[in-house]
């Protein structure tokens, strides 16, 4: 399966009515395609009894329905998407943002959101596979562009997000709920570089990615209370995008596009 063929099948799959393709789906009304053996999870509805009389087996009815996909994501290009142990974690970011376009068919739609715009994503000519992706100028606005994304995409857009979150504070579950009832939406939540361990260790000074900086010790004790804090902090978010309605994924440093895999249980 594909992540293509996951959103097609998710409950909040978006549709839009497009070139015809066969799916598994069944339409109402839509061309009939063949009888087959009837399946764990086929509709009831598209049973053929009749058939199923004469063969003395479930019989299901494959029908043609246009399905064609709206995929939009929003990628968080600030300063701190930009560390990590061995690679930032924006490369990462990349990679899954690739891979998320390169799902699509020619006629999907592709939109990157970004701030107060949004505009086609930038693809490669002669294939979805490849992505040329460009860093969105200026300073991310996490807010700005969550309001953009449900004011200007089409209603029952799979929307990706991908960011580490530090924006996002209470105030915005509203808004999280707006777009997870509104979308079919998908975040990977940068995992910490240090997640497993904080490799400081005694009197270190420290400069923050976006600006300013402090000294002070780091023991066994303080390597604790980050390691406790940097798990509670997930843990968080996790709950809160799940309870928005949202699908959600860690993104790896070293694994960006397993890691939006493993977000719809499937593997790299």
């Amino acid at each position: 399966m594909t992540i293509r063929d996951a959103l097609l099948r998710a409950r909040r799959r978006p549709r839009h009515f497009g070139a015809g393709s066969p799916t598994i789906f069944r339409g109402d009304g839509y061309e009939f395609v063949e009888l087959r053996g009837y399946v764990p999870g086929d509709d009831v509805r598209r049973i053929d009894w009749a058939s199923t009389a004469r063969s003395g087996e479930l019989q299901t009815r494959v029908v043609l329905e246009d399905v064609t996909l709206t995929l939009a994501a929003i990628l968080d290009a600030s300063t701190s998407m930009r560390v990590g142990r061995k690679r930032p974690l924006l490369t990462a970011a990349r990679e899954a943002l690739a891979d998320w376009f390169g799902a699509a068919t020619a006629e999907d739609r592709c939109i990157r959101v970004a701030g107060g715009s949004i505009t086609p994503a930038a693809l490669q000519r002669g294939s979805r596979r490849a992505v040329a992706l460009r860093d969105d100028a200026g300073e991310f606005d996490l807010t700005r562009s969550m309001r953009t994304a449900y004011a200007a995409l089409p209603r029952g857009t799979a929307l990706l997000a991908i960011s580490d979150w530090y924006d996002l504070d209470a105030a915005l579950d509203r808004e999280l709920a707006g777009l997870g009832a509104r979308f079919d939406c998908t975040a990977l939540i940068a995992r910490d570089p240090w997640y497993e361990q904080l490799p400081l260790a005694g009197i270190v000074r420290l400069r923050g990615v976006e600006g300013g900086a402090a000294r002070g010790y780091i023991g066994a004790r303080e390597r604790a209370a980050y390691h406790a804090a940097v798990r509670a902090r997930e843990a968080s978010l996790l709950r809160r995008f799940e309870a928005a309605n949202w699908r959600t994924g860690i993104l790896r440093e070293e694994e960006g596009g397993a890691s939006l895999a493993a977000a719809f249980g499937l593997r790299s």
